[in-house]
């Protein structure tokens, strides 16, 4: 199968994990050896409730034995999708009540450049230095790495670029701006958290220019921070808010949110201003209804700041500078990108994932699921002390 792996599938990497799995359950993976790995990643904050969680795979059968796809987007009435868009909206702040369900991060994040256009009329998208927002062209367009984006050019125009929390910055938020796109906490950067009111600073430097400001929640969202949405903690309400990852519970899923005002945009002038055949796919919707109800109605955003205490209790190490994030998303950075390389390599050999982030080579992601154990996290930090007392 590895050679198979390698001969057959495209790879993103030349040095991919390449760990054969048989199969997942909670907060472990298993390879088909029969060797056990703690997950500390959750398929990059993809899997909130875990592996096969029970109530999403309920979920899941039950829809099958109803229907899969049966119509483009929009179109017909299909229970699962309304009922999530409907457990959204009573989830956000007003006028956050509209939602439209697609495939991945990167196409919400599409839909939502496409969204700001339409409806301010003008072109100049702002992002943040060191931002990551999905690799489709527009998403691509918005990262400021010369070095990544230079194979793929031109990439779409009148992208600009400003500092994270730089509050003189926001002077080039101007009438010519359509939005401001800022993740609520910069995730490849190294889990950067907004300071001193930024996101309000900015909220209220857009109200001012009648620009939008969309909120990419595709790492933050879905509890990981003790709060449904990252922005909660931060004293911002955006016009737009993108999700993904982990609202799937483990199913690629996309959406982006905004008040009906907003978002009846894209029905008219051109009709179908964004279209997608299996966005809202019923059996993937089931699965994300079910994973938004399950943190919703429990006490696990409440655990998340619980487990982060517990993961910087146990992570103090000579070799770790700091710890950044909130709640269960999480960047140890070590002191050297060679220590942090051989510390996720050799967990793996010793059966704990961690993974790296695109663009602080220093840092390890620590992100498992929100429902992940007292005692797992301390088997965690156990194994990855461990190895730093070996380097």
């Amino acid at each position: 199968m590895v050679n198979d792996f390698f001969k057959y599938q495209a790879q993103t990497t030349t040095h991919p994990l390449a760990l054969e799995v048989s199969h997942a359950k909670g907060s472990y993976i298993y390879d088909v050896c029969g060797k056990s790995y703690l997950d500390f990643v959750a398929g990059v904050s993809a899997c909130s409730l875990g592996h096969c969680h029970p109530k999403v795979i309920a979920a899941v059968k039950s829809q099958l034995d109803s229907y899969l796809h049966v119509m483009v987007y929009g179109e017909f009435i299909q229970k699962p999708a309304v009922e999530l868009a409907k457990l959204l909206a009573k989830n956000l702040p007003e006028p956050l009540d509209t939602t439209y369900l697609v495939n991945s991060g990167t196409e919400a994040i599409e839909g939502s450049i496409k969204l700001a256009r339409r409806y301010t009329g003008r072109t100049e998208i702002i992002a943040a230095k060191n931002a990551y927002h999905g690799n489709t062209l527009g998403s691509l367009s918005l990262m400021d790495f010369q070095e990544r984006k230079r194979p793929f050019l031109p990439l779409i125009p009148d992208v600009k670029h400003i500092a994270f929390n730089c509050e003189w910055c926001l002077r080039q938020i101007t009438e010519k701006t359509a939005a401001v796109i800022l993740e609520t906490i910069q995730g490849g950067a190294g889990f950067i958290e907004p300071i001193n009111d930024y996101l309000r600073n900015v909220q209220k430097r857009c109200n001012e220019v009648g620009a939008l400001l969309i909120l990419d929640e595709i790492q933050p969202g879905i509890g990981r921070t003790g709060k449904l949405f990252g922005f909660q903690n931060y004293n911002c309400i955006p016009d737009i808010v993108v999700t993904g990852k982990g609202l799937g519970g483990g199913l690629p899923i996309g959406a982006f949110t905004a008040s009906n005002l907003l978002m009846s945009q894209l029905s008219e002038n051109p009709k179908l201003g964004h279209i997608t055949t299996f966005g809202g796919n019923p059996v993937i919707a089931a699965a994300a209804l079910a994973t938004l109800k399950e943190i919703t109605e429990s006490d696990l955003m409440q655990q998340t700041l619980e487990k982060e205490k517990l993961i910087r209790s146990h992570l103090k190490h000579k070799h770790i500078k700091t710890i950044r994030g909130k709640g269960l998303m999480l960047a140890a950075i070590t002191e050297h990108p060679e220590i942090t390389d051989k510390l996720i390599l050799e967990a793996k050999a010793r059966g704990l994932i961690l993974f790296w982030l695109l663009f602080e080579p220093k840092a390890i992601r620590i992100t498992p699921p929100l429902t992940i154990s007292n005692e797992e996290i301390i088997e965690g930090c156990k194994i990855i002390c461990s190895i730093l007392d070996e380097i």
